[in-house]
Formats: structure tokens, C-alpha cells, sequence
């Protein structure tokens, strides 16, 4: 079969593609079942892999039917190798999988251990390679597992989360694996195809940092998560994204052209250099406000008194790129975050601003949605106010980029 990748109902398809998907050992495991049920709902077939370790938590028997194949475990079965040697196991595949991956898996895939059917495969293999983390938050970030993960990605290897949430330990952090639908997209997007093939669009993410002396600065609690989350669902669905980001605490996009930013004027000008686009995203929380001079020492206490600072207006970036002449998107989207009357300042925001849609959230306290998970917007168009449950940012980022294709289309 020719493999092919079309879309249906703004989904990618995979018809045809093969994925070799080693499921790791770890709690997250029951999160490959929904994988392979999504990756074969897409026409792609899916020929899995269990760990010792992952059969604690998923059976070969559930893998199996979902995967409508054989489940390959040992890798001194003499029986299987004369079907299938474990060198043509690893090759016959257009992507590999690991999801979940664990810190035992990626340090043994960092340092070239092959002593299971897992790690030999891994080694042996001159296929493209994709990892979805899952562990405890403090493994995730030990300092070894952040060598390893470096180590991976020099060598080619594409990490799809962890995500920030609730674990099963009881901790909170970075360390949850990727929901079965991001990975879906980013596999998809790995093997290039989708919806927005051949767009360009302009994400800004996070918050800005505006200087009041070399120590100190004006910034809001963005994590920038909302806005990775619609990168790579953006480049789930096909699309080329331009990313630029203030100093955002979230994990970077996988597949987006990363742009680094510190302050408005910064980002105004990275907007501008990414121009043409044919759509712009402005997620970013950007700082209404500047210290006109920023002091070039670090601040004192005096007798005299608290310093006084004379502040001025940021550019207001979307507004400016909403109204160009010349090379304004063709869908440009501004992001609301409010504290109270959200659809009403949201509304008035998007008129103001000249944007086509603006996607808005209640950011008041309690509502956990600066650095939380979940969020829940309403997005305002000329059609009307269309409001959406609470779900993950994951999820808000693929609803939105599905709404983006169609439009686009």
C-alpha cells in the first residue's frame, strides 16, 4: 500500500503509514491503548512493543486487539525471529514510538544499552524515532534525565511533552505524558502532511520582560503554555509556525521555528520580520507598560525615598499587525485575558483591536488558568460568541487549530 495523508473532518489521516510503538513501563501506559485506537481510526497501522515493565500495567492480550496484531515482548524468542528478526523489526516502519517513555528507557537510549527487545530495537534502528516522557516531576528534572533528554535530541530524536498536571505519585509539574491526541498530531505532523500543508503562521507565546534596572523588570505570571500548546497543534495539522516567544517557563514547541524575545518592542519587531503569514495567533501576555528609561545600575534604596518611575505605552502589537495595509495575515487572532465581563471587554477588545477573531479567558484569581492545565475560553467572531467547556490547553489548542483549517481552507 502507498502510504497517503488526507484530511478528514480537519484530522490528519495516516493511511498506509506503519508505526513501530513501544510502550514503556509506567502508569502512563494505559494512554498507548487510546494512541493505537486514534493512529488506526487515521488508516495507519500500528505493530507494538512491550517492556517487562509495561506488561504491569497494560496486557499484551488489551494491546493486542486494539493494535489488531501480534505483540512483540521477548527478544529471544527463536519462533518470532525466524518471522520477523528483531533488525527487520526495527526498519520496517515509518516513525518509532516510545510512549511512555521513562527515565530508565531514555537513559539506556542516551548511553546505547541494548539488553531487551526494546532498547536492541531502539539501537538497531535507522528509522525516525518520537518520545513521549512520563515520570515523576523530579525525575524529570534531575539533572541526568535533562543530559539524557539533550543527548536524544542531538541525535534527531523528537520529544513530545511531558505535560504540566496532577500525577499519579501526588505531585504536580512537568511529567505528564502527552495526551493520546497531541501525540496523534505530532506524529502526524512529524510525517508532514495535514490541513494547513504549505501555511505559514505567527504564534506569540508567553509573557514579556520590560526592564527597570539590570536586576528588576515588569511581567505578568504567563507560563506560555497555551501558546506551545497551539504550536504544535498547529503543526499537527501541516503547518509551518513562526514562534515567538517571551521568557515563557512552558516547554517549546516541538516542530515551530523557535524566535526568543525579552520585551514588546522586541517581539513587535520579530512579528514584523516573520511577515508574510498567512495567519497570526497573538497569545502572548505582553506588558501594557515600559519604564522610559531603564537604569543602567541597579536601583538603590535611599533616604530619600522609593525611586520614581516614569512609565509609557508599549506598542500595541496586534492592533498594529491587524491594521497593515500591505501585509496584514488573513486571519489574525488576538488573545483576551480579563478578569471580569469577559465576553463584553473581549467584544469591544476585538473591535478596537481589528483582529477577526479573539479568543477569550477568565484569568481572575481562582481560576488556575495562568500556569494551570486546563482552561476554558470563548472564542468572539462576526458569526458570534462561541463558548467552550473547560478542557486541557492540549485540547483548547487542537479545537482552535481544527476551527483554523476549516477557515483556511
Amino acid at each position: 500500500m502507498v502510504a497517503t495523508l488526507s484530511c478528514d473532518e480537519g484530522r490528519i489521516m495516516l493511511n498506509g503509514h506503519h508505526i513501530l510503538l513501544i510502550i514503556g513501563g509506567g502508569i502512563a501506559a494505559f494512554k498507548s491503548l487510546d494512541v493505537i485506537r486514534r493512529l488506526r481510526e487515521r488508516g495507519a497501522s500500528v505493530t507494538p512493543v512491550l517492556t517487562q515493565a509495561a506488561e504491569q500495567f497494560v496486557t499484551p492480550l488489551s494491546v493486542s486487539s486494539l493494535a489488531g496484531r501480534k505483540v512483540y515482548r521477548d527478544l529471544f524468542d527463536l519462533t518470532e525471529e525466524a518471522e520477523m528478526g528483531h533488525i527487520q523489526l526495527s526498519r520496517v516502519a515509518d516513525l518509532v514510538v516510545i510512549a511512555p517513555v521513562t527515565a530508565d528507557l531514555m537513559a539506556k537510549m542516551a548511553s546505547g544499552i541494548a539488553n531487551d527487545l526494546a532498547s536492541t530495537l531502539l539501537l538497531a534502528t535507522d528509522t525516525p524515532v518520537m518520545i513521549a516522557p512520563a515520570m515523576n516531576v523530579r525525575m524529570w528534572e534531575h539533572s541526568a534525565t535533562q543530559r539524557n533528554l539533550q543527548t536524544l535530541m542531538e541525535d534527531g530524536v523528537t520529544c513530545v511533552g511531558p505535560n504540566d498536571g496532577d500525577m499519579a505519585c501526588g505531585e504536580f509539574g512537568p511529567g505528564r505524558m502527552a495526551e493520546p491526541l497531541e501525540l496523534v498530531d505530532a506524529i502526524a505532523a512529524k510525517l508532514r502532511a495535514g490541513p494547513l500543508a504549505g501555511k505559514r503562521i505567527l504564534v506569540t507565546s508567553g509573557p514579556t520582560h520590560e526592564p527597570i534596572d539590570p536586576v528588576r523588570y515588569i511581567a505578568n505570571r504567563s507560563s506560555g503554555a497555551q501558546g506551545t500548546a497551539i504550536a504544535n497543534a498547529l503543526t499537527g495539522l501541516g503547518a509551518e509556525v513562526i514562534f515567538v516567544t517571551g521568557p515563557a517557563t512552558a516547554p517549546m514547541p516541538q516542530h515551530a521555528k523557535i524566535v526568543p524575545v525579552q520585551t514588546a518592542r522586541e517581539m513587535l519587531a520579530a512579528a514584523e520580520d516573520a511577515l508574510p503569514v498567512d495567519a497570526a495567533i497573538f497569545t502572548a501576555a505582553v506588558a501594557d507598560w515600559r519604564v522610559k528609561s531603564a537604569s543602567a545600575q541597579k536601583l538603590k534604596k535611599s533616604k530619600d525615598g522609593l525611586p520614581l518611575l516614569d512609565f509609557e505605552e508599549n506598542p500595541d502589537i496586534l492592533h498594529h499587525i491587524a491594521t497593515l495595509s500591505d501585509k496584514r495575515p488573513g486571519l489574525v487572532i488576538g488573545f483576551a485575558a480579563e478578569t471580569n465581563d469577559v465576553v463584553d471587554h473581549a467584544t469591544a477588545k476585538r473591535l478596537r483591536k481589528g483582529c477577526d477573531w479573539i479568543v477569550a479567558n477568565d484569568v481572575s484569581a481562582g481560576t488556575g488558568v495562568m500556569g494551570g492545565a486546563d482552561n476554558t475560553v470563548t472564542v468572539i467572531d462576526d458569526s458570534g460568541v462561541d463558548s467552550w467547556p473547560k478542557m486541557t490547553k492540549a485540547e483548547v489548542a487542537r479545537r482552535l487549530a481544527e476551527r483554523i483549517a476549516q477557515a483556511m481552507s
